[in-house]
């Protein structure tokens, strides 16, 4: 577009004195212009994705992930995460089937890769049995945390196999009291900063600042206190990771069952994750001490085609 400029009517000549006082106007410094984004390598390929609650047997309910299923590779880190991003969903897991139950598996967040996460790998196990037709009541993924054996029961229900991440006791502080609307009466640091409350009351009534809970320590920040009905209820929050309250959190286990499984001197825990969607899910911790293993159903909600 053309611009438009304005004619102003001339004016007197100034005075000698007057010119001579003047200085001429200071040349304005050019705003250096953003660079404009690198476009994404597609290789346009079709891939089938899925959209599945996890850990509930109904829909709108648990936690919703994303499942991209792969057939000769997955696509570049980039563009996975750039998925990811479009989705805005807590994660998109990709899958790329192997062999005969085994399958790779990679999980992002809209703004990260992340190391493990259980709901997407319930999905993905779920769309791989149900869509896909994998064969066998055994899956074992390949993922940046090792082996992932998944198995399924004749009831439909699925059982993760996940590393154990007990945490150590770290001093409580004003600041975790600030992030949370109220102070827990223990701390303690895994991969995630786990904070133990007096009752599931005050669980339910936190008032997280997400600003102030991406200060702490951790990836993420699990709240828990013991439960009624079930063993114990949870919340957990990962603004660093763009997701500032995550639905229902399966990795989050691999902290709890540690702690709960001695506390209450059980190996099998149920937990209530008071979400506003809320999830159900049923843990065992091995008697190795090394090993959780995390129970739950999913349902599909939505089938698509992205290239990418």
């Amino acid at each position: 577009m053309a611009k438009r400029t304005t004619k102003r009517p001339a004016s007197k000549p100034a005075s000698k004195s007057a010119s001579k006082s003047k200085r001429p106007p200071a040349k304005s410094k050019a705003k250096p212009t953003a660079k404009p984004a690198k476009p994404l390598a597609l290789s346009g390929q079709i891939l089938p994705m899925f959209q599945v609650d996890a850990f509930t047997r109904r829909l709108f309910h648990g936690n919703p992930a994303a499942v991209v299923i792969c057939e000769r590779a997955m696509p570049a880190p980039a563009v996975m995460q750039a998925i990811a991003a479009e989705n805005n969903l807590a994660e998109t897991a990709f899958v790329l089937p192997t062999a005969q139950g085994k399958a790779k598996i990679r999980w992002f967040t809209p703004t990260s890769e992340i190391d493990l996460c259980g709901h997407a790998t319930l999905a993905a196990a779920h769309v791989l049995w149900r869509h896909i037709g994998m064969k066998g009541s055994k899956i074992t993924f390949a993922s940046a945390s090792g082996p992932l054996p998944v198995t399924l029961a004749p009831t439909g229900e699925i059982t993760l196999d996940f590393p154990a991440r007990p945490a150590k006791p770290v001093k409580v502080t004003p600041a975790m009291a600030a992030a949370l609307g109220r102070a827990p009466v223990e701390a303690h640091l895994a991969r995630d900063l786990m904070l133990v409350f007096e009752n599931k009351r005050d669980v339910h009534e936190l008032t997280p600042d997400f600003a102030r809970l991406a200060e702490l320590d951790g990836v993420g920040v699990i709240a828990t206190a013991p439960g009624a009905g079930h063993d114990i209820v949870t919340r957990c929050f990962f603004p660093k990771t763009g997701v500032n309250e995550d639905p229902v959190t399966g990795s989050a286990h691999c902290t709890l069952v540690p702690y709960w499984a001695k506390r209450l001197n059980r190996m099998r825990i149920t937990s209530h994750q008071v979400s506003a969607r809320g999830g159900e899910l049923t843990c065992v911790f091995s008697p190795t001490g090394d090993r959780v293993h995390i129970a739950g159903h999913a349902v599909t909600f939505m089938l698509a085609d992205i290239v990418c």
